[in-house]
Order: C-alpha cells, then structure tokens, then sequence
C-alpha cells in the first residue's frame, strides 16, 4: 500500500510532522462471557399456532437485531457509571409438524446486562455546528450540545444456542421476561407476523454471549504524522465481457483454507452462569 501514501507535492514526500487529532479515549474496558439461561422467546401468531402443535424443536440461528445502551452516573461514586445494555435476538426455529413435515418461524428474546466501569469526570460541555449557514439571510440552526456523560462502546459477537425448550403455560416464568409491547417498533417490522404473548405454550432458549464494553471521552493528542494526498495508485476497473478475468486477478484465499490458531481454554475459576450476572 506504500503506492498510497504518497503527499502531493513530490519535494516534500516523506516529511513527518506534529500534528493535533481529535478522537476518543479508552478511559476503561472490561471483558464478559454472560449465560442467559431459560429467557422467554416472543413469538409471532404463526410461531404461537406451531407452539400448539409440536414439542419438537430445535435452534438454527441467532443474530443480535438491535442493542440498546443506556448509561447512568453512579451516586455517591464520582466518576464511576453504570452501563445498562439491552440485546434484541433474533432466533430462527425449526419445528417436527404431522407427516414428518417441517416449519421455520421466527421470534426473539430479550437479555439485559449490567457493568459498572469508570469514566472519569469533565466540567465542560460540547458544541459542534450543524446545518448550512452559507446563505447570508438564512437564520443559523443552533449548535448541537452533548452532555457532560461519556459514550459506551459495546462489541459483541453473534449469540451461541445452547438450549432450547418447549414450556407449558403452568411452568413457572423464566428469566429476563418481557412482553410483546417493550419491543422497539423497528424490530417488530422486520417480521413477517405480529407478535403475541402467549397464554400456552411457550418457548425458552439459553444463549452465551462474548463481549467488550469500553467507555469513552473525546480527547486531543499531539502525534507525529506524515502527509498523505492523491495516490499515484491507478484505479482498474473490471472488464464486464471477461468475468474470468477479473475473478483470475483476485489474490487466492489462503487464509480461509487454514484452520485457526487454537489455545487450549484456562480454567476460569471466576467464570460466571446465570441472567446476564
């Protein structure tokens, strides 16, 4: 990629300097591997109708849909903030039906998680301009302003399955329930169906879910930096009658062929199991 980083004029290429940037800092981080055991799924009314109609089924996939990050300053713990996540998953089933047939539906569970990390304390508030005020009779918009509260990071990745269960109505309730009208509307338009609360059958699930949560502030930094401008890199574009070409000029893949790096797994004498604690 050298053929990139070259500045535009050609006398100066090379030249370091010292530059300001404006970016986040990491002020702290924490690692988690949660079990969510026995969370509710909510189901659409054809999930519902299959429900009555089958007690074998089993898991295919899950994907997280929508992750909802709330953070609240800790009283009496200056510094200190508590960040409340809030995981959408959405689930995809496969239900046994009469005559040996089967049926996919869909549904999703909810699973709340809660860390505490520190976030240090700033007096000042921020304001960055919006808005085109070009025109000279044009009324500018306001700046927009953030509060003096840090932003929370969370990166997860997708849901592991490791149980599902078919429950009757007399069971007792599971963990992390909700209903039907505490999911965001967005989530609700990517089904098919409406959802429903059930008052029969239901439909567990156990999930484990790896994650990072990081808090951060805006920050300014002095670093050293050389210029970069046009590259002298030619763009190629691909030929539309020859396919084979273009796929012939690709790199080959190697890495996807190569099993990954294994490490036998530590004993995790502080490993933790249960709703999201």
């Amino acid at each position: 990629m050298s053929e990139n980083r070259f500045p535009c004029s050609s006398q100066d290429r090379g030249k370091n300097e010292t530059v300001c940037i404006d970016t986040n800092r990491v002020l702290d981080s924490c690692r988690d591997r949660d079990c969510f055991e026995d969370v509710k799924v909510l189901l659409t009314n054809f999930g519902n109708d299959i429900l009555e109609h089958t007690t074998n089924i089993r898991a295919k996939s899950a994907h997280i849909a929508w992750t909802q990050i709330c953070i609240d300053p800790i009283k009496f713990n200056r510094g200190f903030y508590s960040v409340n996540i809030k995981f959408y998953v959405k689930l995809c089933f496969e239900a046994c039906l009469c005559g040996g047939r089967t049926q996919e539906f869909e549904g999703i569970a909810v699973l709340e998680k809660r860390v505490i990390l520190y976030g240090s304390e700033s007096n000042v508030s921020i304001f960055k301009s919006s808005g085109d005020c070009s025109d000279f009779c044009s009324t500018p918009e306001p700046c927009h302003s953030s509060k003096n509260v840090p932003m929370a990071v969370v990166e997860v990745v997708e849901p592991i399955i490791l149980n599902a269960k078919v429950r009757e109505a007399e069971d007792p309730c599971c963990c992390c329930c909700c209903c039907c009208g505490d999911i965001p509307e967005g989530i609700v338009c990517g089904f098919g169906d409406n959802l429903s609360d059930s008052n029969g059958r239901y439909l567990t699930v156990s999930l484990g879910i790896f994650s990072v949560v990081r808090i951060v502030r805006p920050a300014q930094y002095i670093i050293n930096a050389t210029e970069y401008c046009v590259p002298d890199k030619i763009c190629i574009s691909a030929e539309d009658d020859n396919p084979c070409a273009v796929f012939r000029s690709m790199a080959f893949p190697t890495s996807e062929f190569c099993p990954p790096d294994f490490t036998p797994p530590h004993n995790d004498k502080h490993g933790k199991c249960g709703c999201g604690n």
